[in-house]
């Protein structure tokens, strides 16, 4: 006989046991009785739901006042987040409109602005330089920022196989004589800083033994010419103020006087002397240490804490008064014919200016996120009395090393002079350091 497995709920049942089958299935029967138990329960169970609606509907009058009025009060709700939620979707539209179309707007005004500048220069017959309005604009972009990032970047390590690369492209972009630096090696400079800062081989730079004023750097002459007046020329046509970019008479004898701010500096009153003054700029690839042009004794430091604008030829042209809102360290002191100042002037990404002789002055330092914010006056600085017990700057002698720029900037000398000196140089032209600025022609 074959036999075969048929399966039962959870057991496997042999065909031919008719009895164990019987069994089981009287055993499944068993749990169907307590269904009836439970249907037999459900009165309970609605006897006790109409207990519950009953005692709901014996409240008191006060509490079925309140369930009445609480689905006003969830309406005068609903009905006011509603209202803020137009209102938030009207505050977006607004925002992303603005967001989107605002920088077009400002600069229509900008171009609009800059047109109707340009038109007011022309029918003036005035140089084209900037206005007020766009001074303002200029200066309260975050150049400090960028500039302290700028000296950041250029003092990180650079990493020695990736030298020649950077060092040699800048050196093409710039035009870089590196065969005159003490070290032409790339390898040898360890960060941008060090390079930009390179040492110069002896004898690479001649001083004019003869001439009574020398090139301080290497760069290119803005300007140069006579002083006497209040206003003077940073590049032709474009003036700047005497009197705001030296700051106060260093004397209170001379403040005192009646006299003007130019004829007040100086030292002789016969009239057989002239203020003069001249401009050096020192483009990225020129050498950026400066030197002295002269013997002179310095006797005041000011460091003037301004903007860290552009002093690039093109800028310096377009806006007034570049000098005096700039970054500066001034030297008031004498030489042989009279009164002599030596200024360093900071720029945008100048890291710092440094002079090698005075340790205490810190240039570049951090004043916060203070975009847009600017001091009142361009007389905020601060002032050293220089001798010989709270100083150790001595005198200079023709040539000697002063300090260094971490980027290119600007020189600018104001000194005394006989009336018969004269310039030896051409605006525009490029100098070298040690090569004459000009000449004391003798009288007849």
């Amino acid at each position: 006989m074959v036999s075969y497995f048929v399966p039962r709920g959870r057991f496997l049942l042999k065909s031919g046991n008719r009895n164990l089958r019987k069994v089981i299935q009287q055993q499944q029967q068993l749990p169907q009785l307590p269904s009836k138990n439970r249907q037999e329960n459900w009165p309970v169970l609605r006897h006790f739901r109409q207990l519950s609606t009953n005692a709901t509907s014996k409240e008191s009058p006060s509490q079925q006042l309140k369930s009445k009025t609480q689905p006003k009060q969830h309406d005068q709700q609903q009905q006011k987040s509603n209202q803020l939620e137009v209102r938030r979707n009207l505050f977006n539209r607004w925002t992303g409109f603005l967001l989107r179309w605002a920088p077009v707007g400002i600069c229509v005004f900008g171009v609009l602005e800059w047109q109707m500048h340009k038109r007011r220069c022309q029918r003036d017959g005035i140089n084209r330089t900037a206005s007020e309005f766009q001074s303002r604009v200029y200066c309260s972009l975050p150049l400090r920022i960028i500039s302290r990032c700028w000296g950041w970047l250029a003092a990180c390590y650079m990493p020695t196989p990736l030298r020649p690369y950077v060092y040699g492209w800048y050196s093409n972009t710039f035009h870089v004589n590196i065969t005159e630096a003490q070290y032409p090696d790339f390898e040898h400079y360890s960060s941008l800083a060090e390079f930009f800062t390179r040492p110069l081989k002896d004898g690479v730079r001649i001083i004019d033994a003869k001439a009574p004023l020398v090139s301080p750097a290497d760069g290119k002459v803005l300007h140069f010419g006579s002083a006497s007046d209040s206003l003077i020329e940073q590049v032709k046509g474009v003036n700047y103020s005497i009197e705001d970019f030296l700051g106060p008479l260093p004397t209170l004898e001379q403040a005192n006087e009646t006299v003007k701010y130019a004829q007040a500096l100086k030292e002789s009153r016969d009239g057989s002397t002239e203020l003069y003054q001249c401009v050096i700029y020192l483009a990225p690839g020129d050498y950026h240490r400066f030197h002295s042009p002269t013997a002179w004794k310095p006797t005041v430091r000011r460091h003037f804490s301004g903007e860290l604008l552009s002093v690039n030829p093109k800028v310096a042209g377009w806006l007034p008064g570049l000098f005096c809102l700039n970054e500066r360290v001034l030297y008031f002191g004498q030489w042989k014919y009279g009164f002599f100042s030596y200024t360093a002037v900071g720029a945008t990404n100048v890291g710092s200016v440094e002079i090698y002789m005075d340790a205490d002055l810190k240039t570049n330092r951090w004043t916060g996120f203070n975009v847009g914010k600017h001091p009142p006056s361009t007389y905020e600085y601060d002032e050293l009395i220089m001798n010989a017990d709270t100083s150790p700057i001595r005198s200079f002698a023709k040539g000697d090393l002063v300090g260094q720029f971490n980027m290119g900037s600007t020189i600018v000398l104001l000194f005394e002079a006989p009336k018969n000196f004269k310039f030896d140089i051409v605006a525009g032209q490029k100098i070298r350091v040690g090569e004459s600025l000009g000449h004391i022609v003798e009288r007849q």
